[in-house]
């Protein structure tokens, strides 16, 4: 990542997510970018850290979100589950507010959000649908929308896609 992206990238992240957020980018990330020269793409050796958005923001890869997890300190961007719905979550599959057991009371609806378990593991990364204070209020309707989970052995789970029997 050159010293223009680096900067510009790490400026974006610790709005989005606060000053630790640099963590994101530590060694050298490899930065792709669109056809006009725009960052798009940012990887590291453990997979897709996150994409930069035309609005200006971040999308997490389950790589970023455990970098992420490791570096803020919680509950910052954190929405806690229990173990009920941990299977679930890892698979991919959203989280519901009526399992939702302690949430970051700063985050609002469209943040990009951390799913962990209450032993601080990371389940998933995705979009908060609720704020963090109505998140313990709601015992109905949807947290987080899960763009990815993450099992437990490091591979990630992708939103959408299914694995199918009778294609080759």
């Amino acid at each position: 990542m050159d010293d223009g992206d680096g900067r510009m990238l790490t400026r974006v992240a610790a709005y989005q997510w606060g000053g630790d957020a640099a963590a994101l980018f530590d060694g050298d990330p490899e930065v792709t970018h669109t056809s006009s020269g725009r960052p798009r793409q940012v990887r590291g050796p453990a997979g897709r850290l996150a994409t930069y958005g035309t609005d200006g923001r971040f999308t997490l890869g389950v790589a970023g979100g455990r970098r992420l997890n490791a570096a803020l300190d919680r509950p910052d961007y954190r929405v806690v589950v229990g173990s009920e719905s941990e299977p679930y979550v890892r698979e991919g599959r959203n989280a519901f507010a009526k399992f939702v057991v302690e949430a970051d009371p700063t985050i609002r609806p469209g943040d990009e959000v951390l799913v962990v378990h209450e032993d601080g593991d990371l389940l998933a990364v995705g979009r908060a649908e609720l704020g963090g204070k109505t998140l313990l209020d709601f015992e109905t309707g949807m947290a987080v929308k899960v763009r990815e989970g993450a099992d437990r052995d490091g591979t990630t789970r992708r939103v959408g896609l299914r694995e199918r029997e009778d294609v080759e």
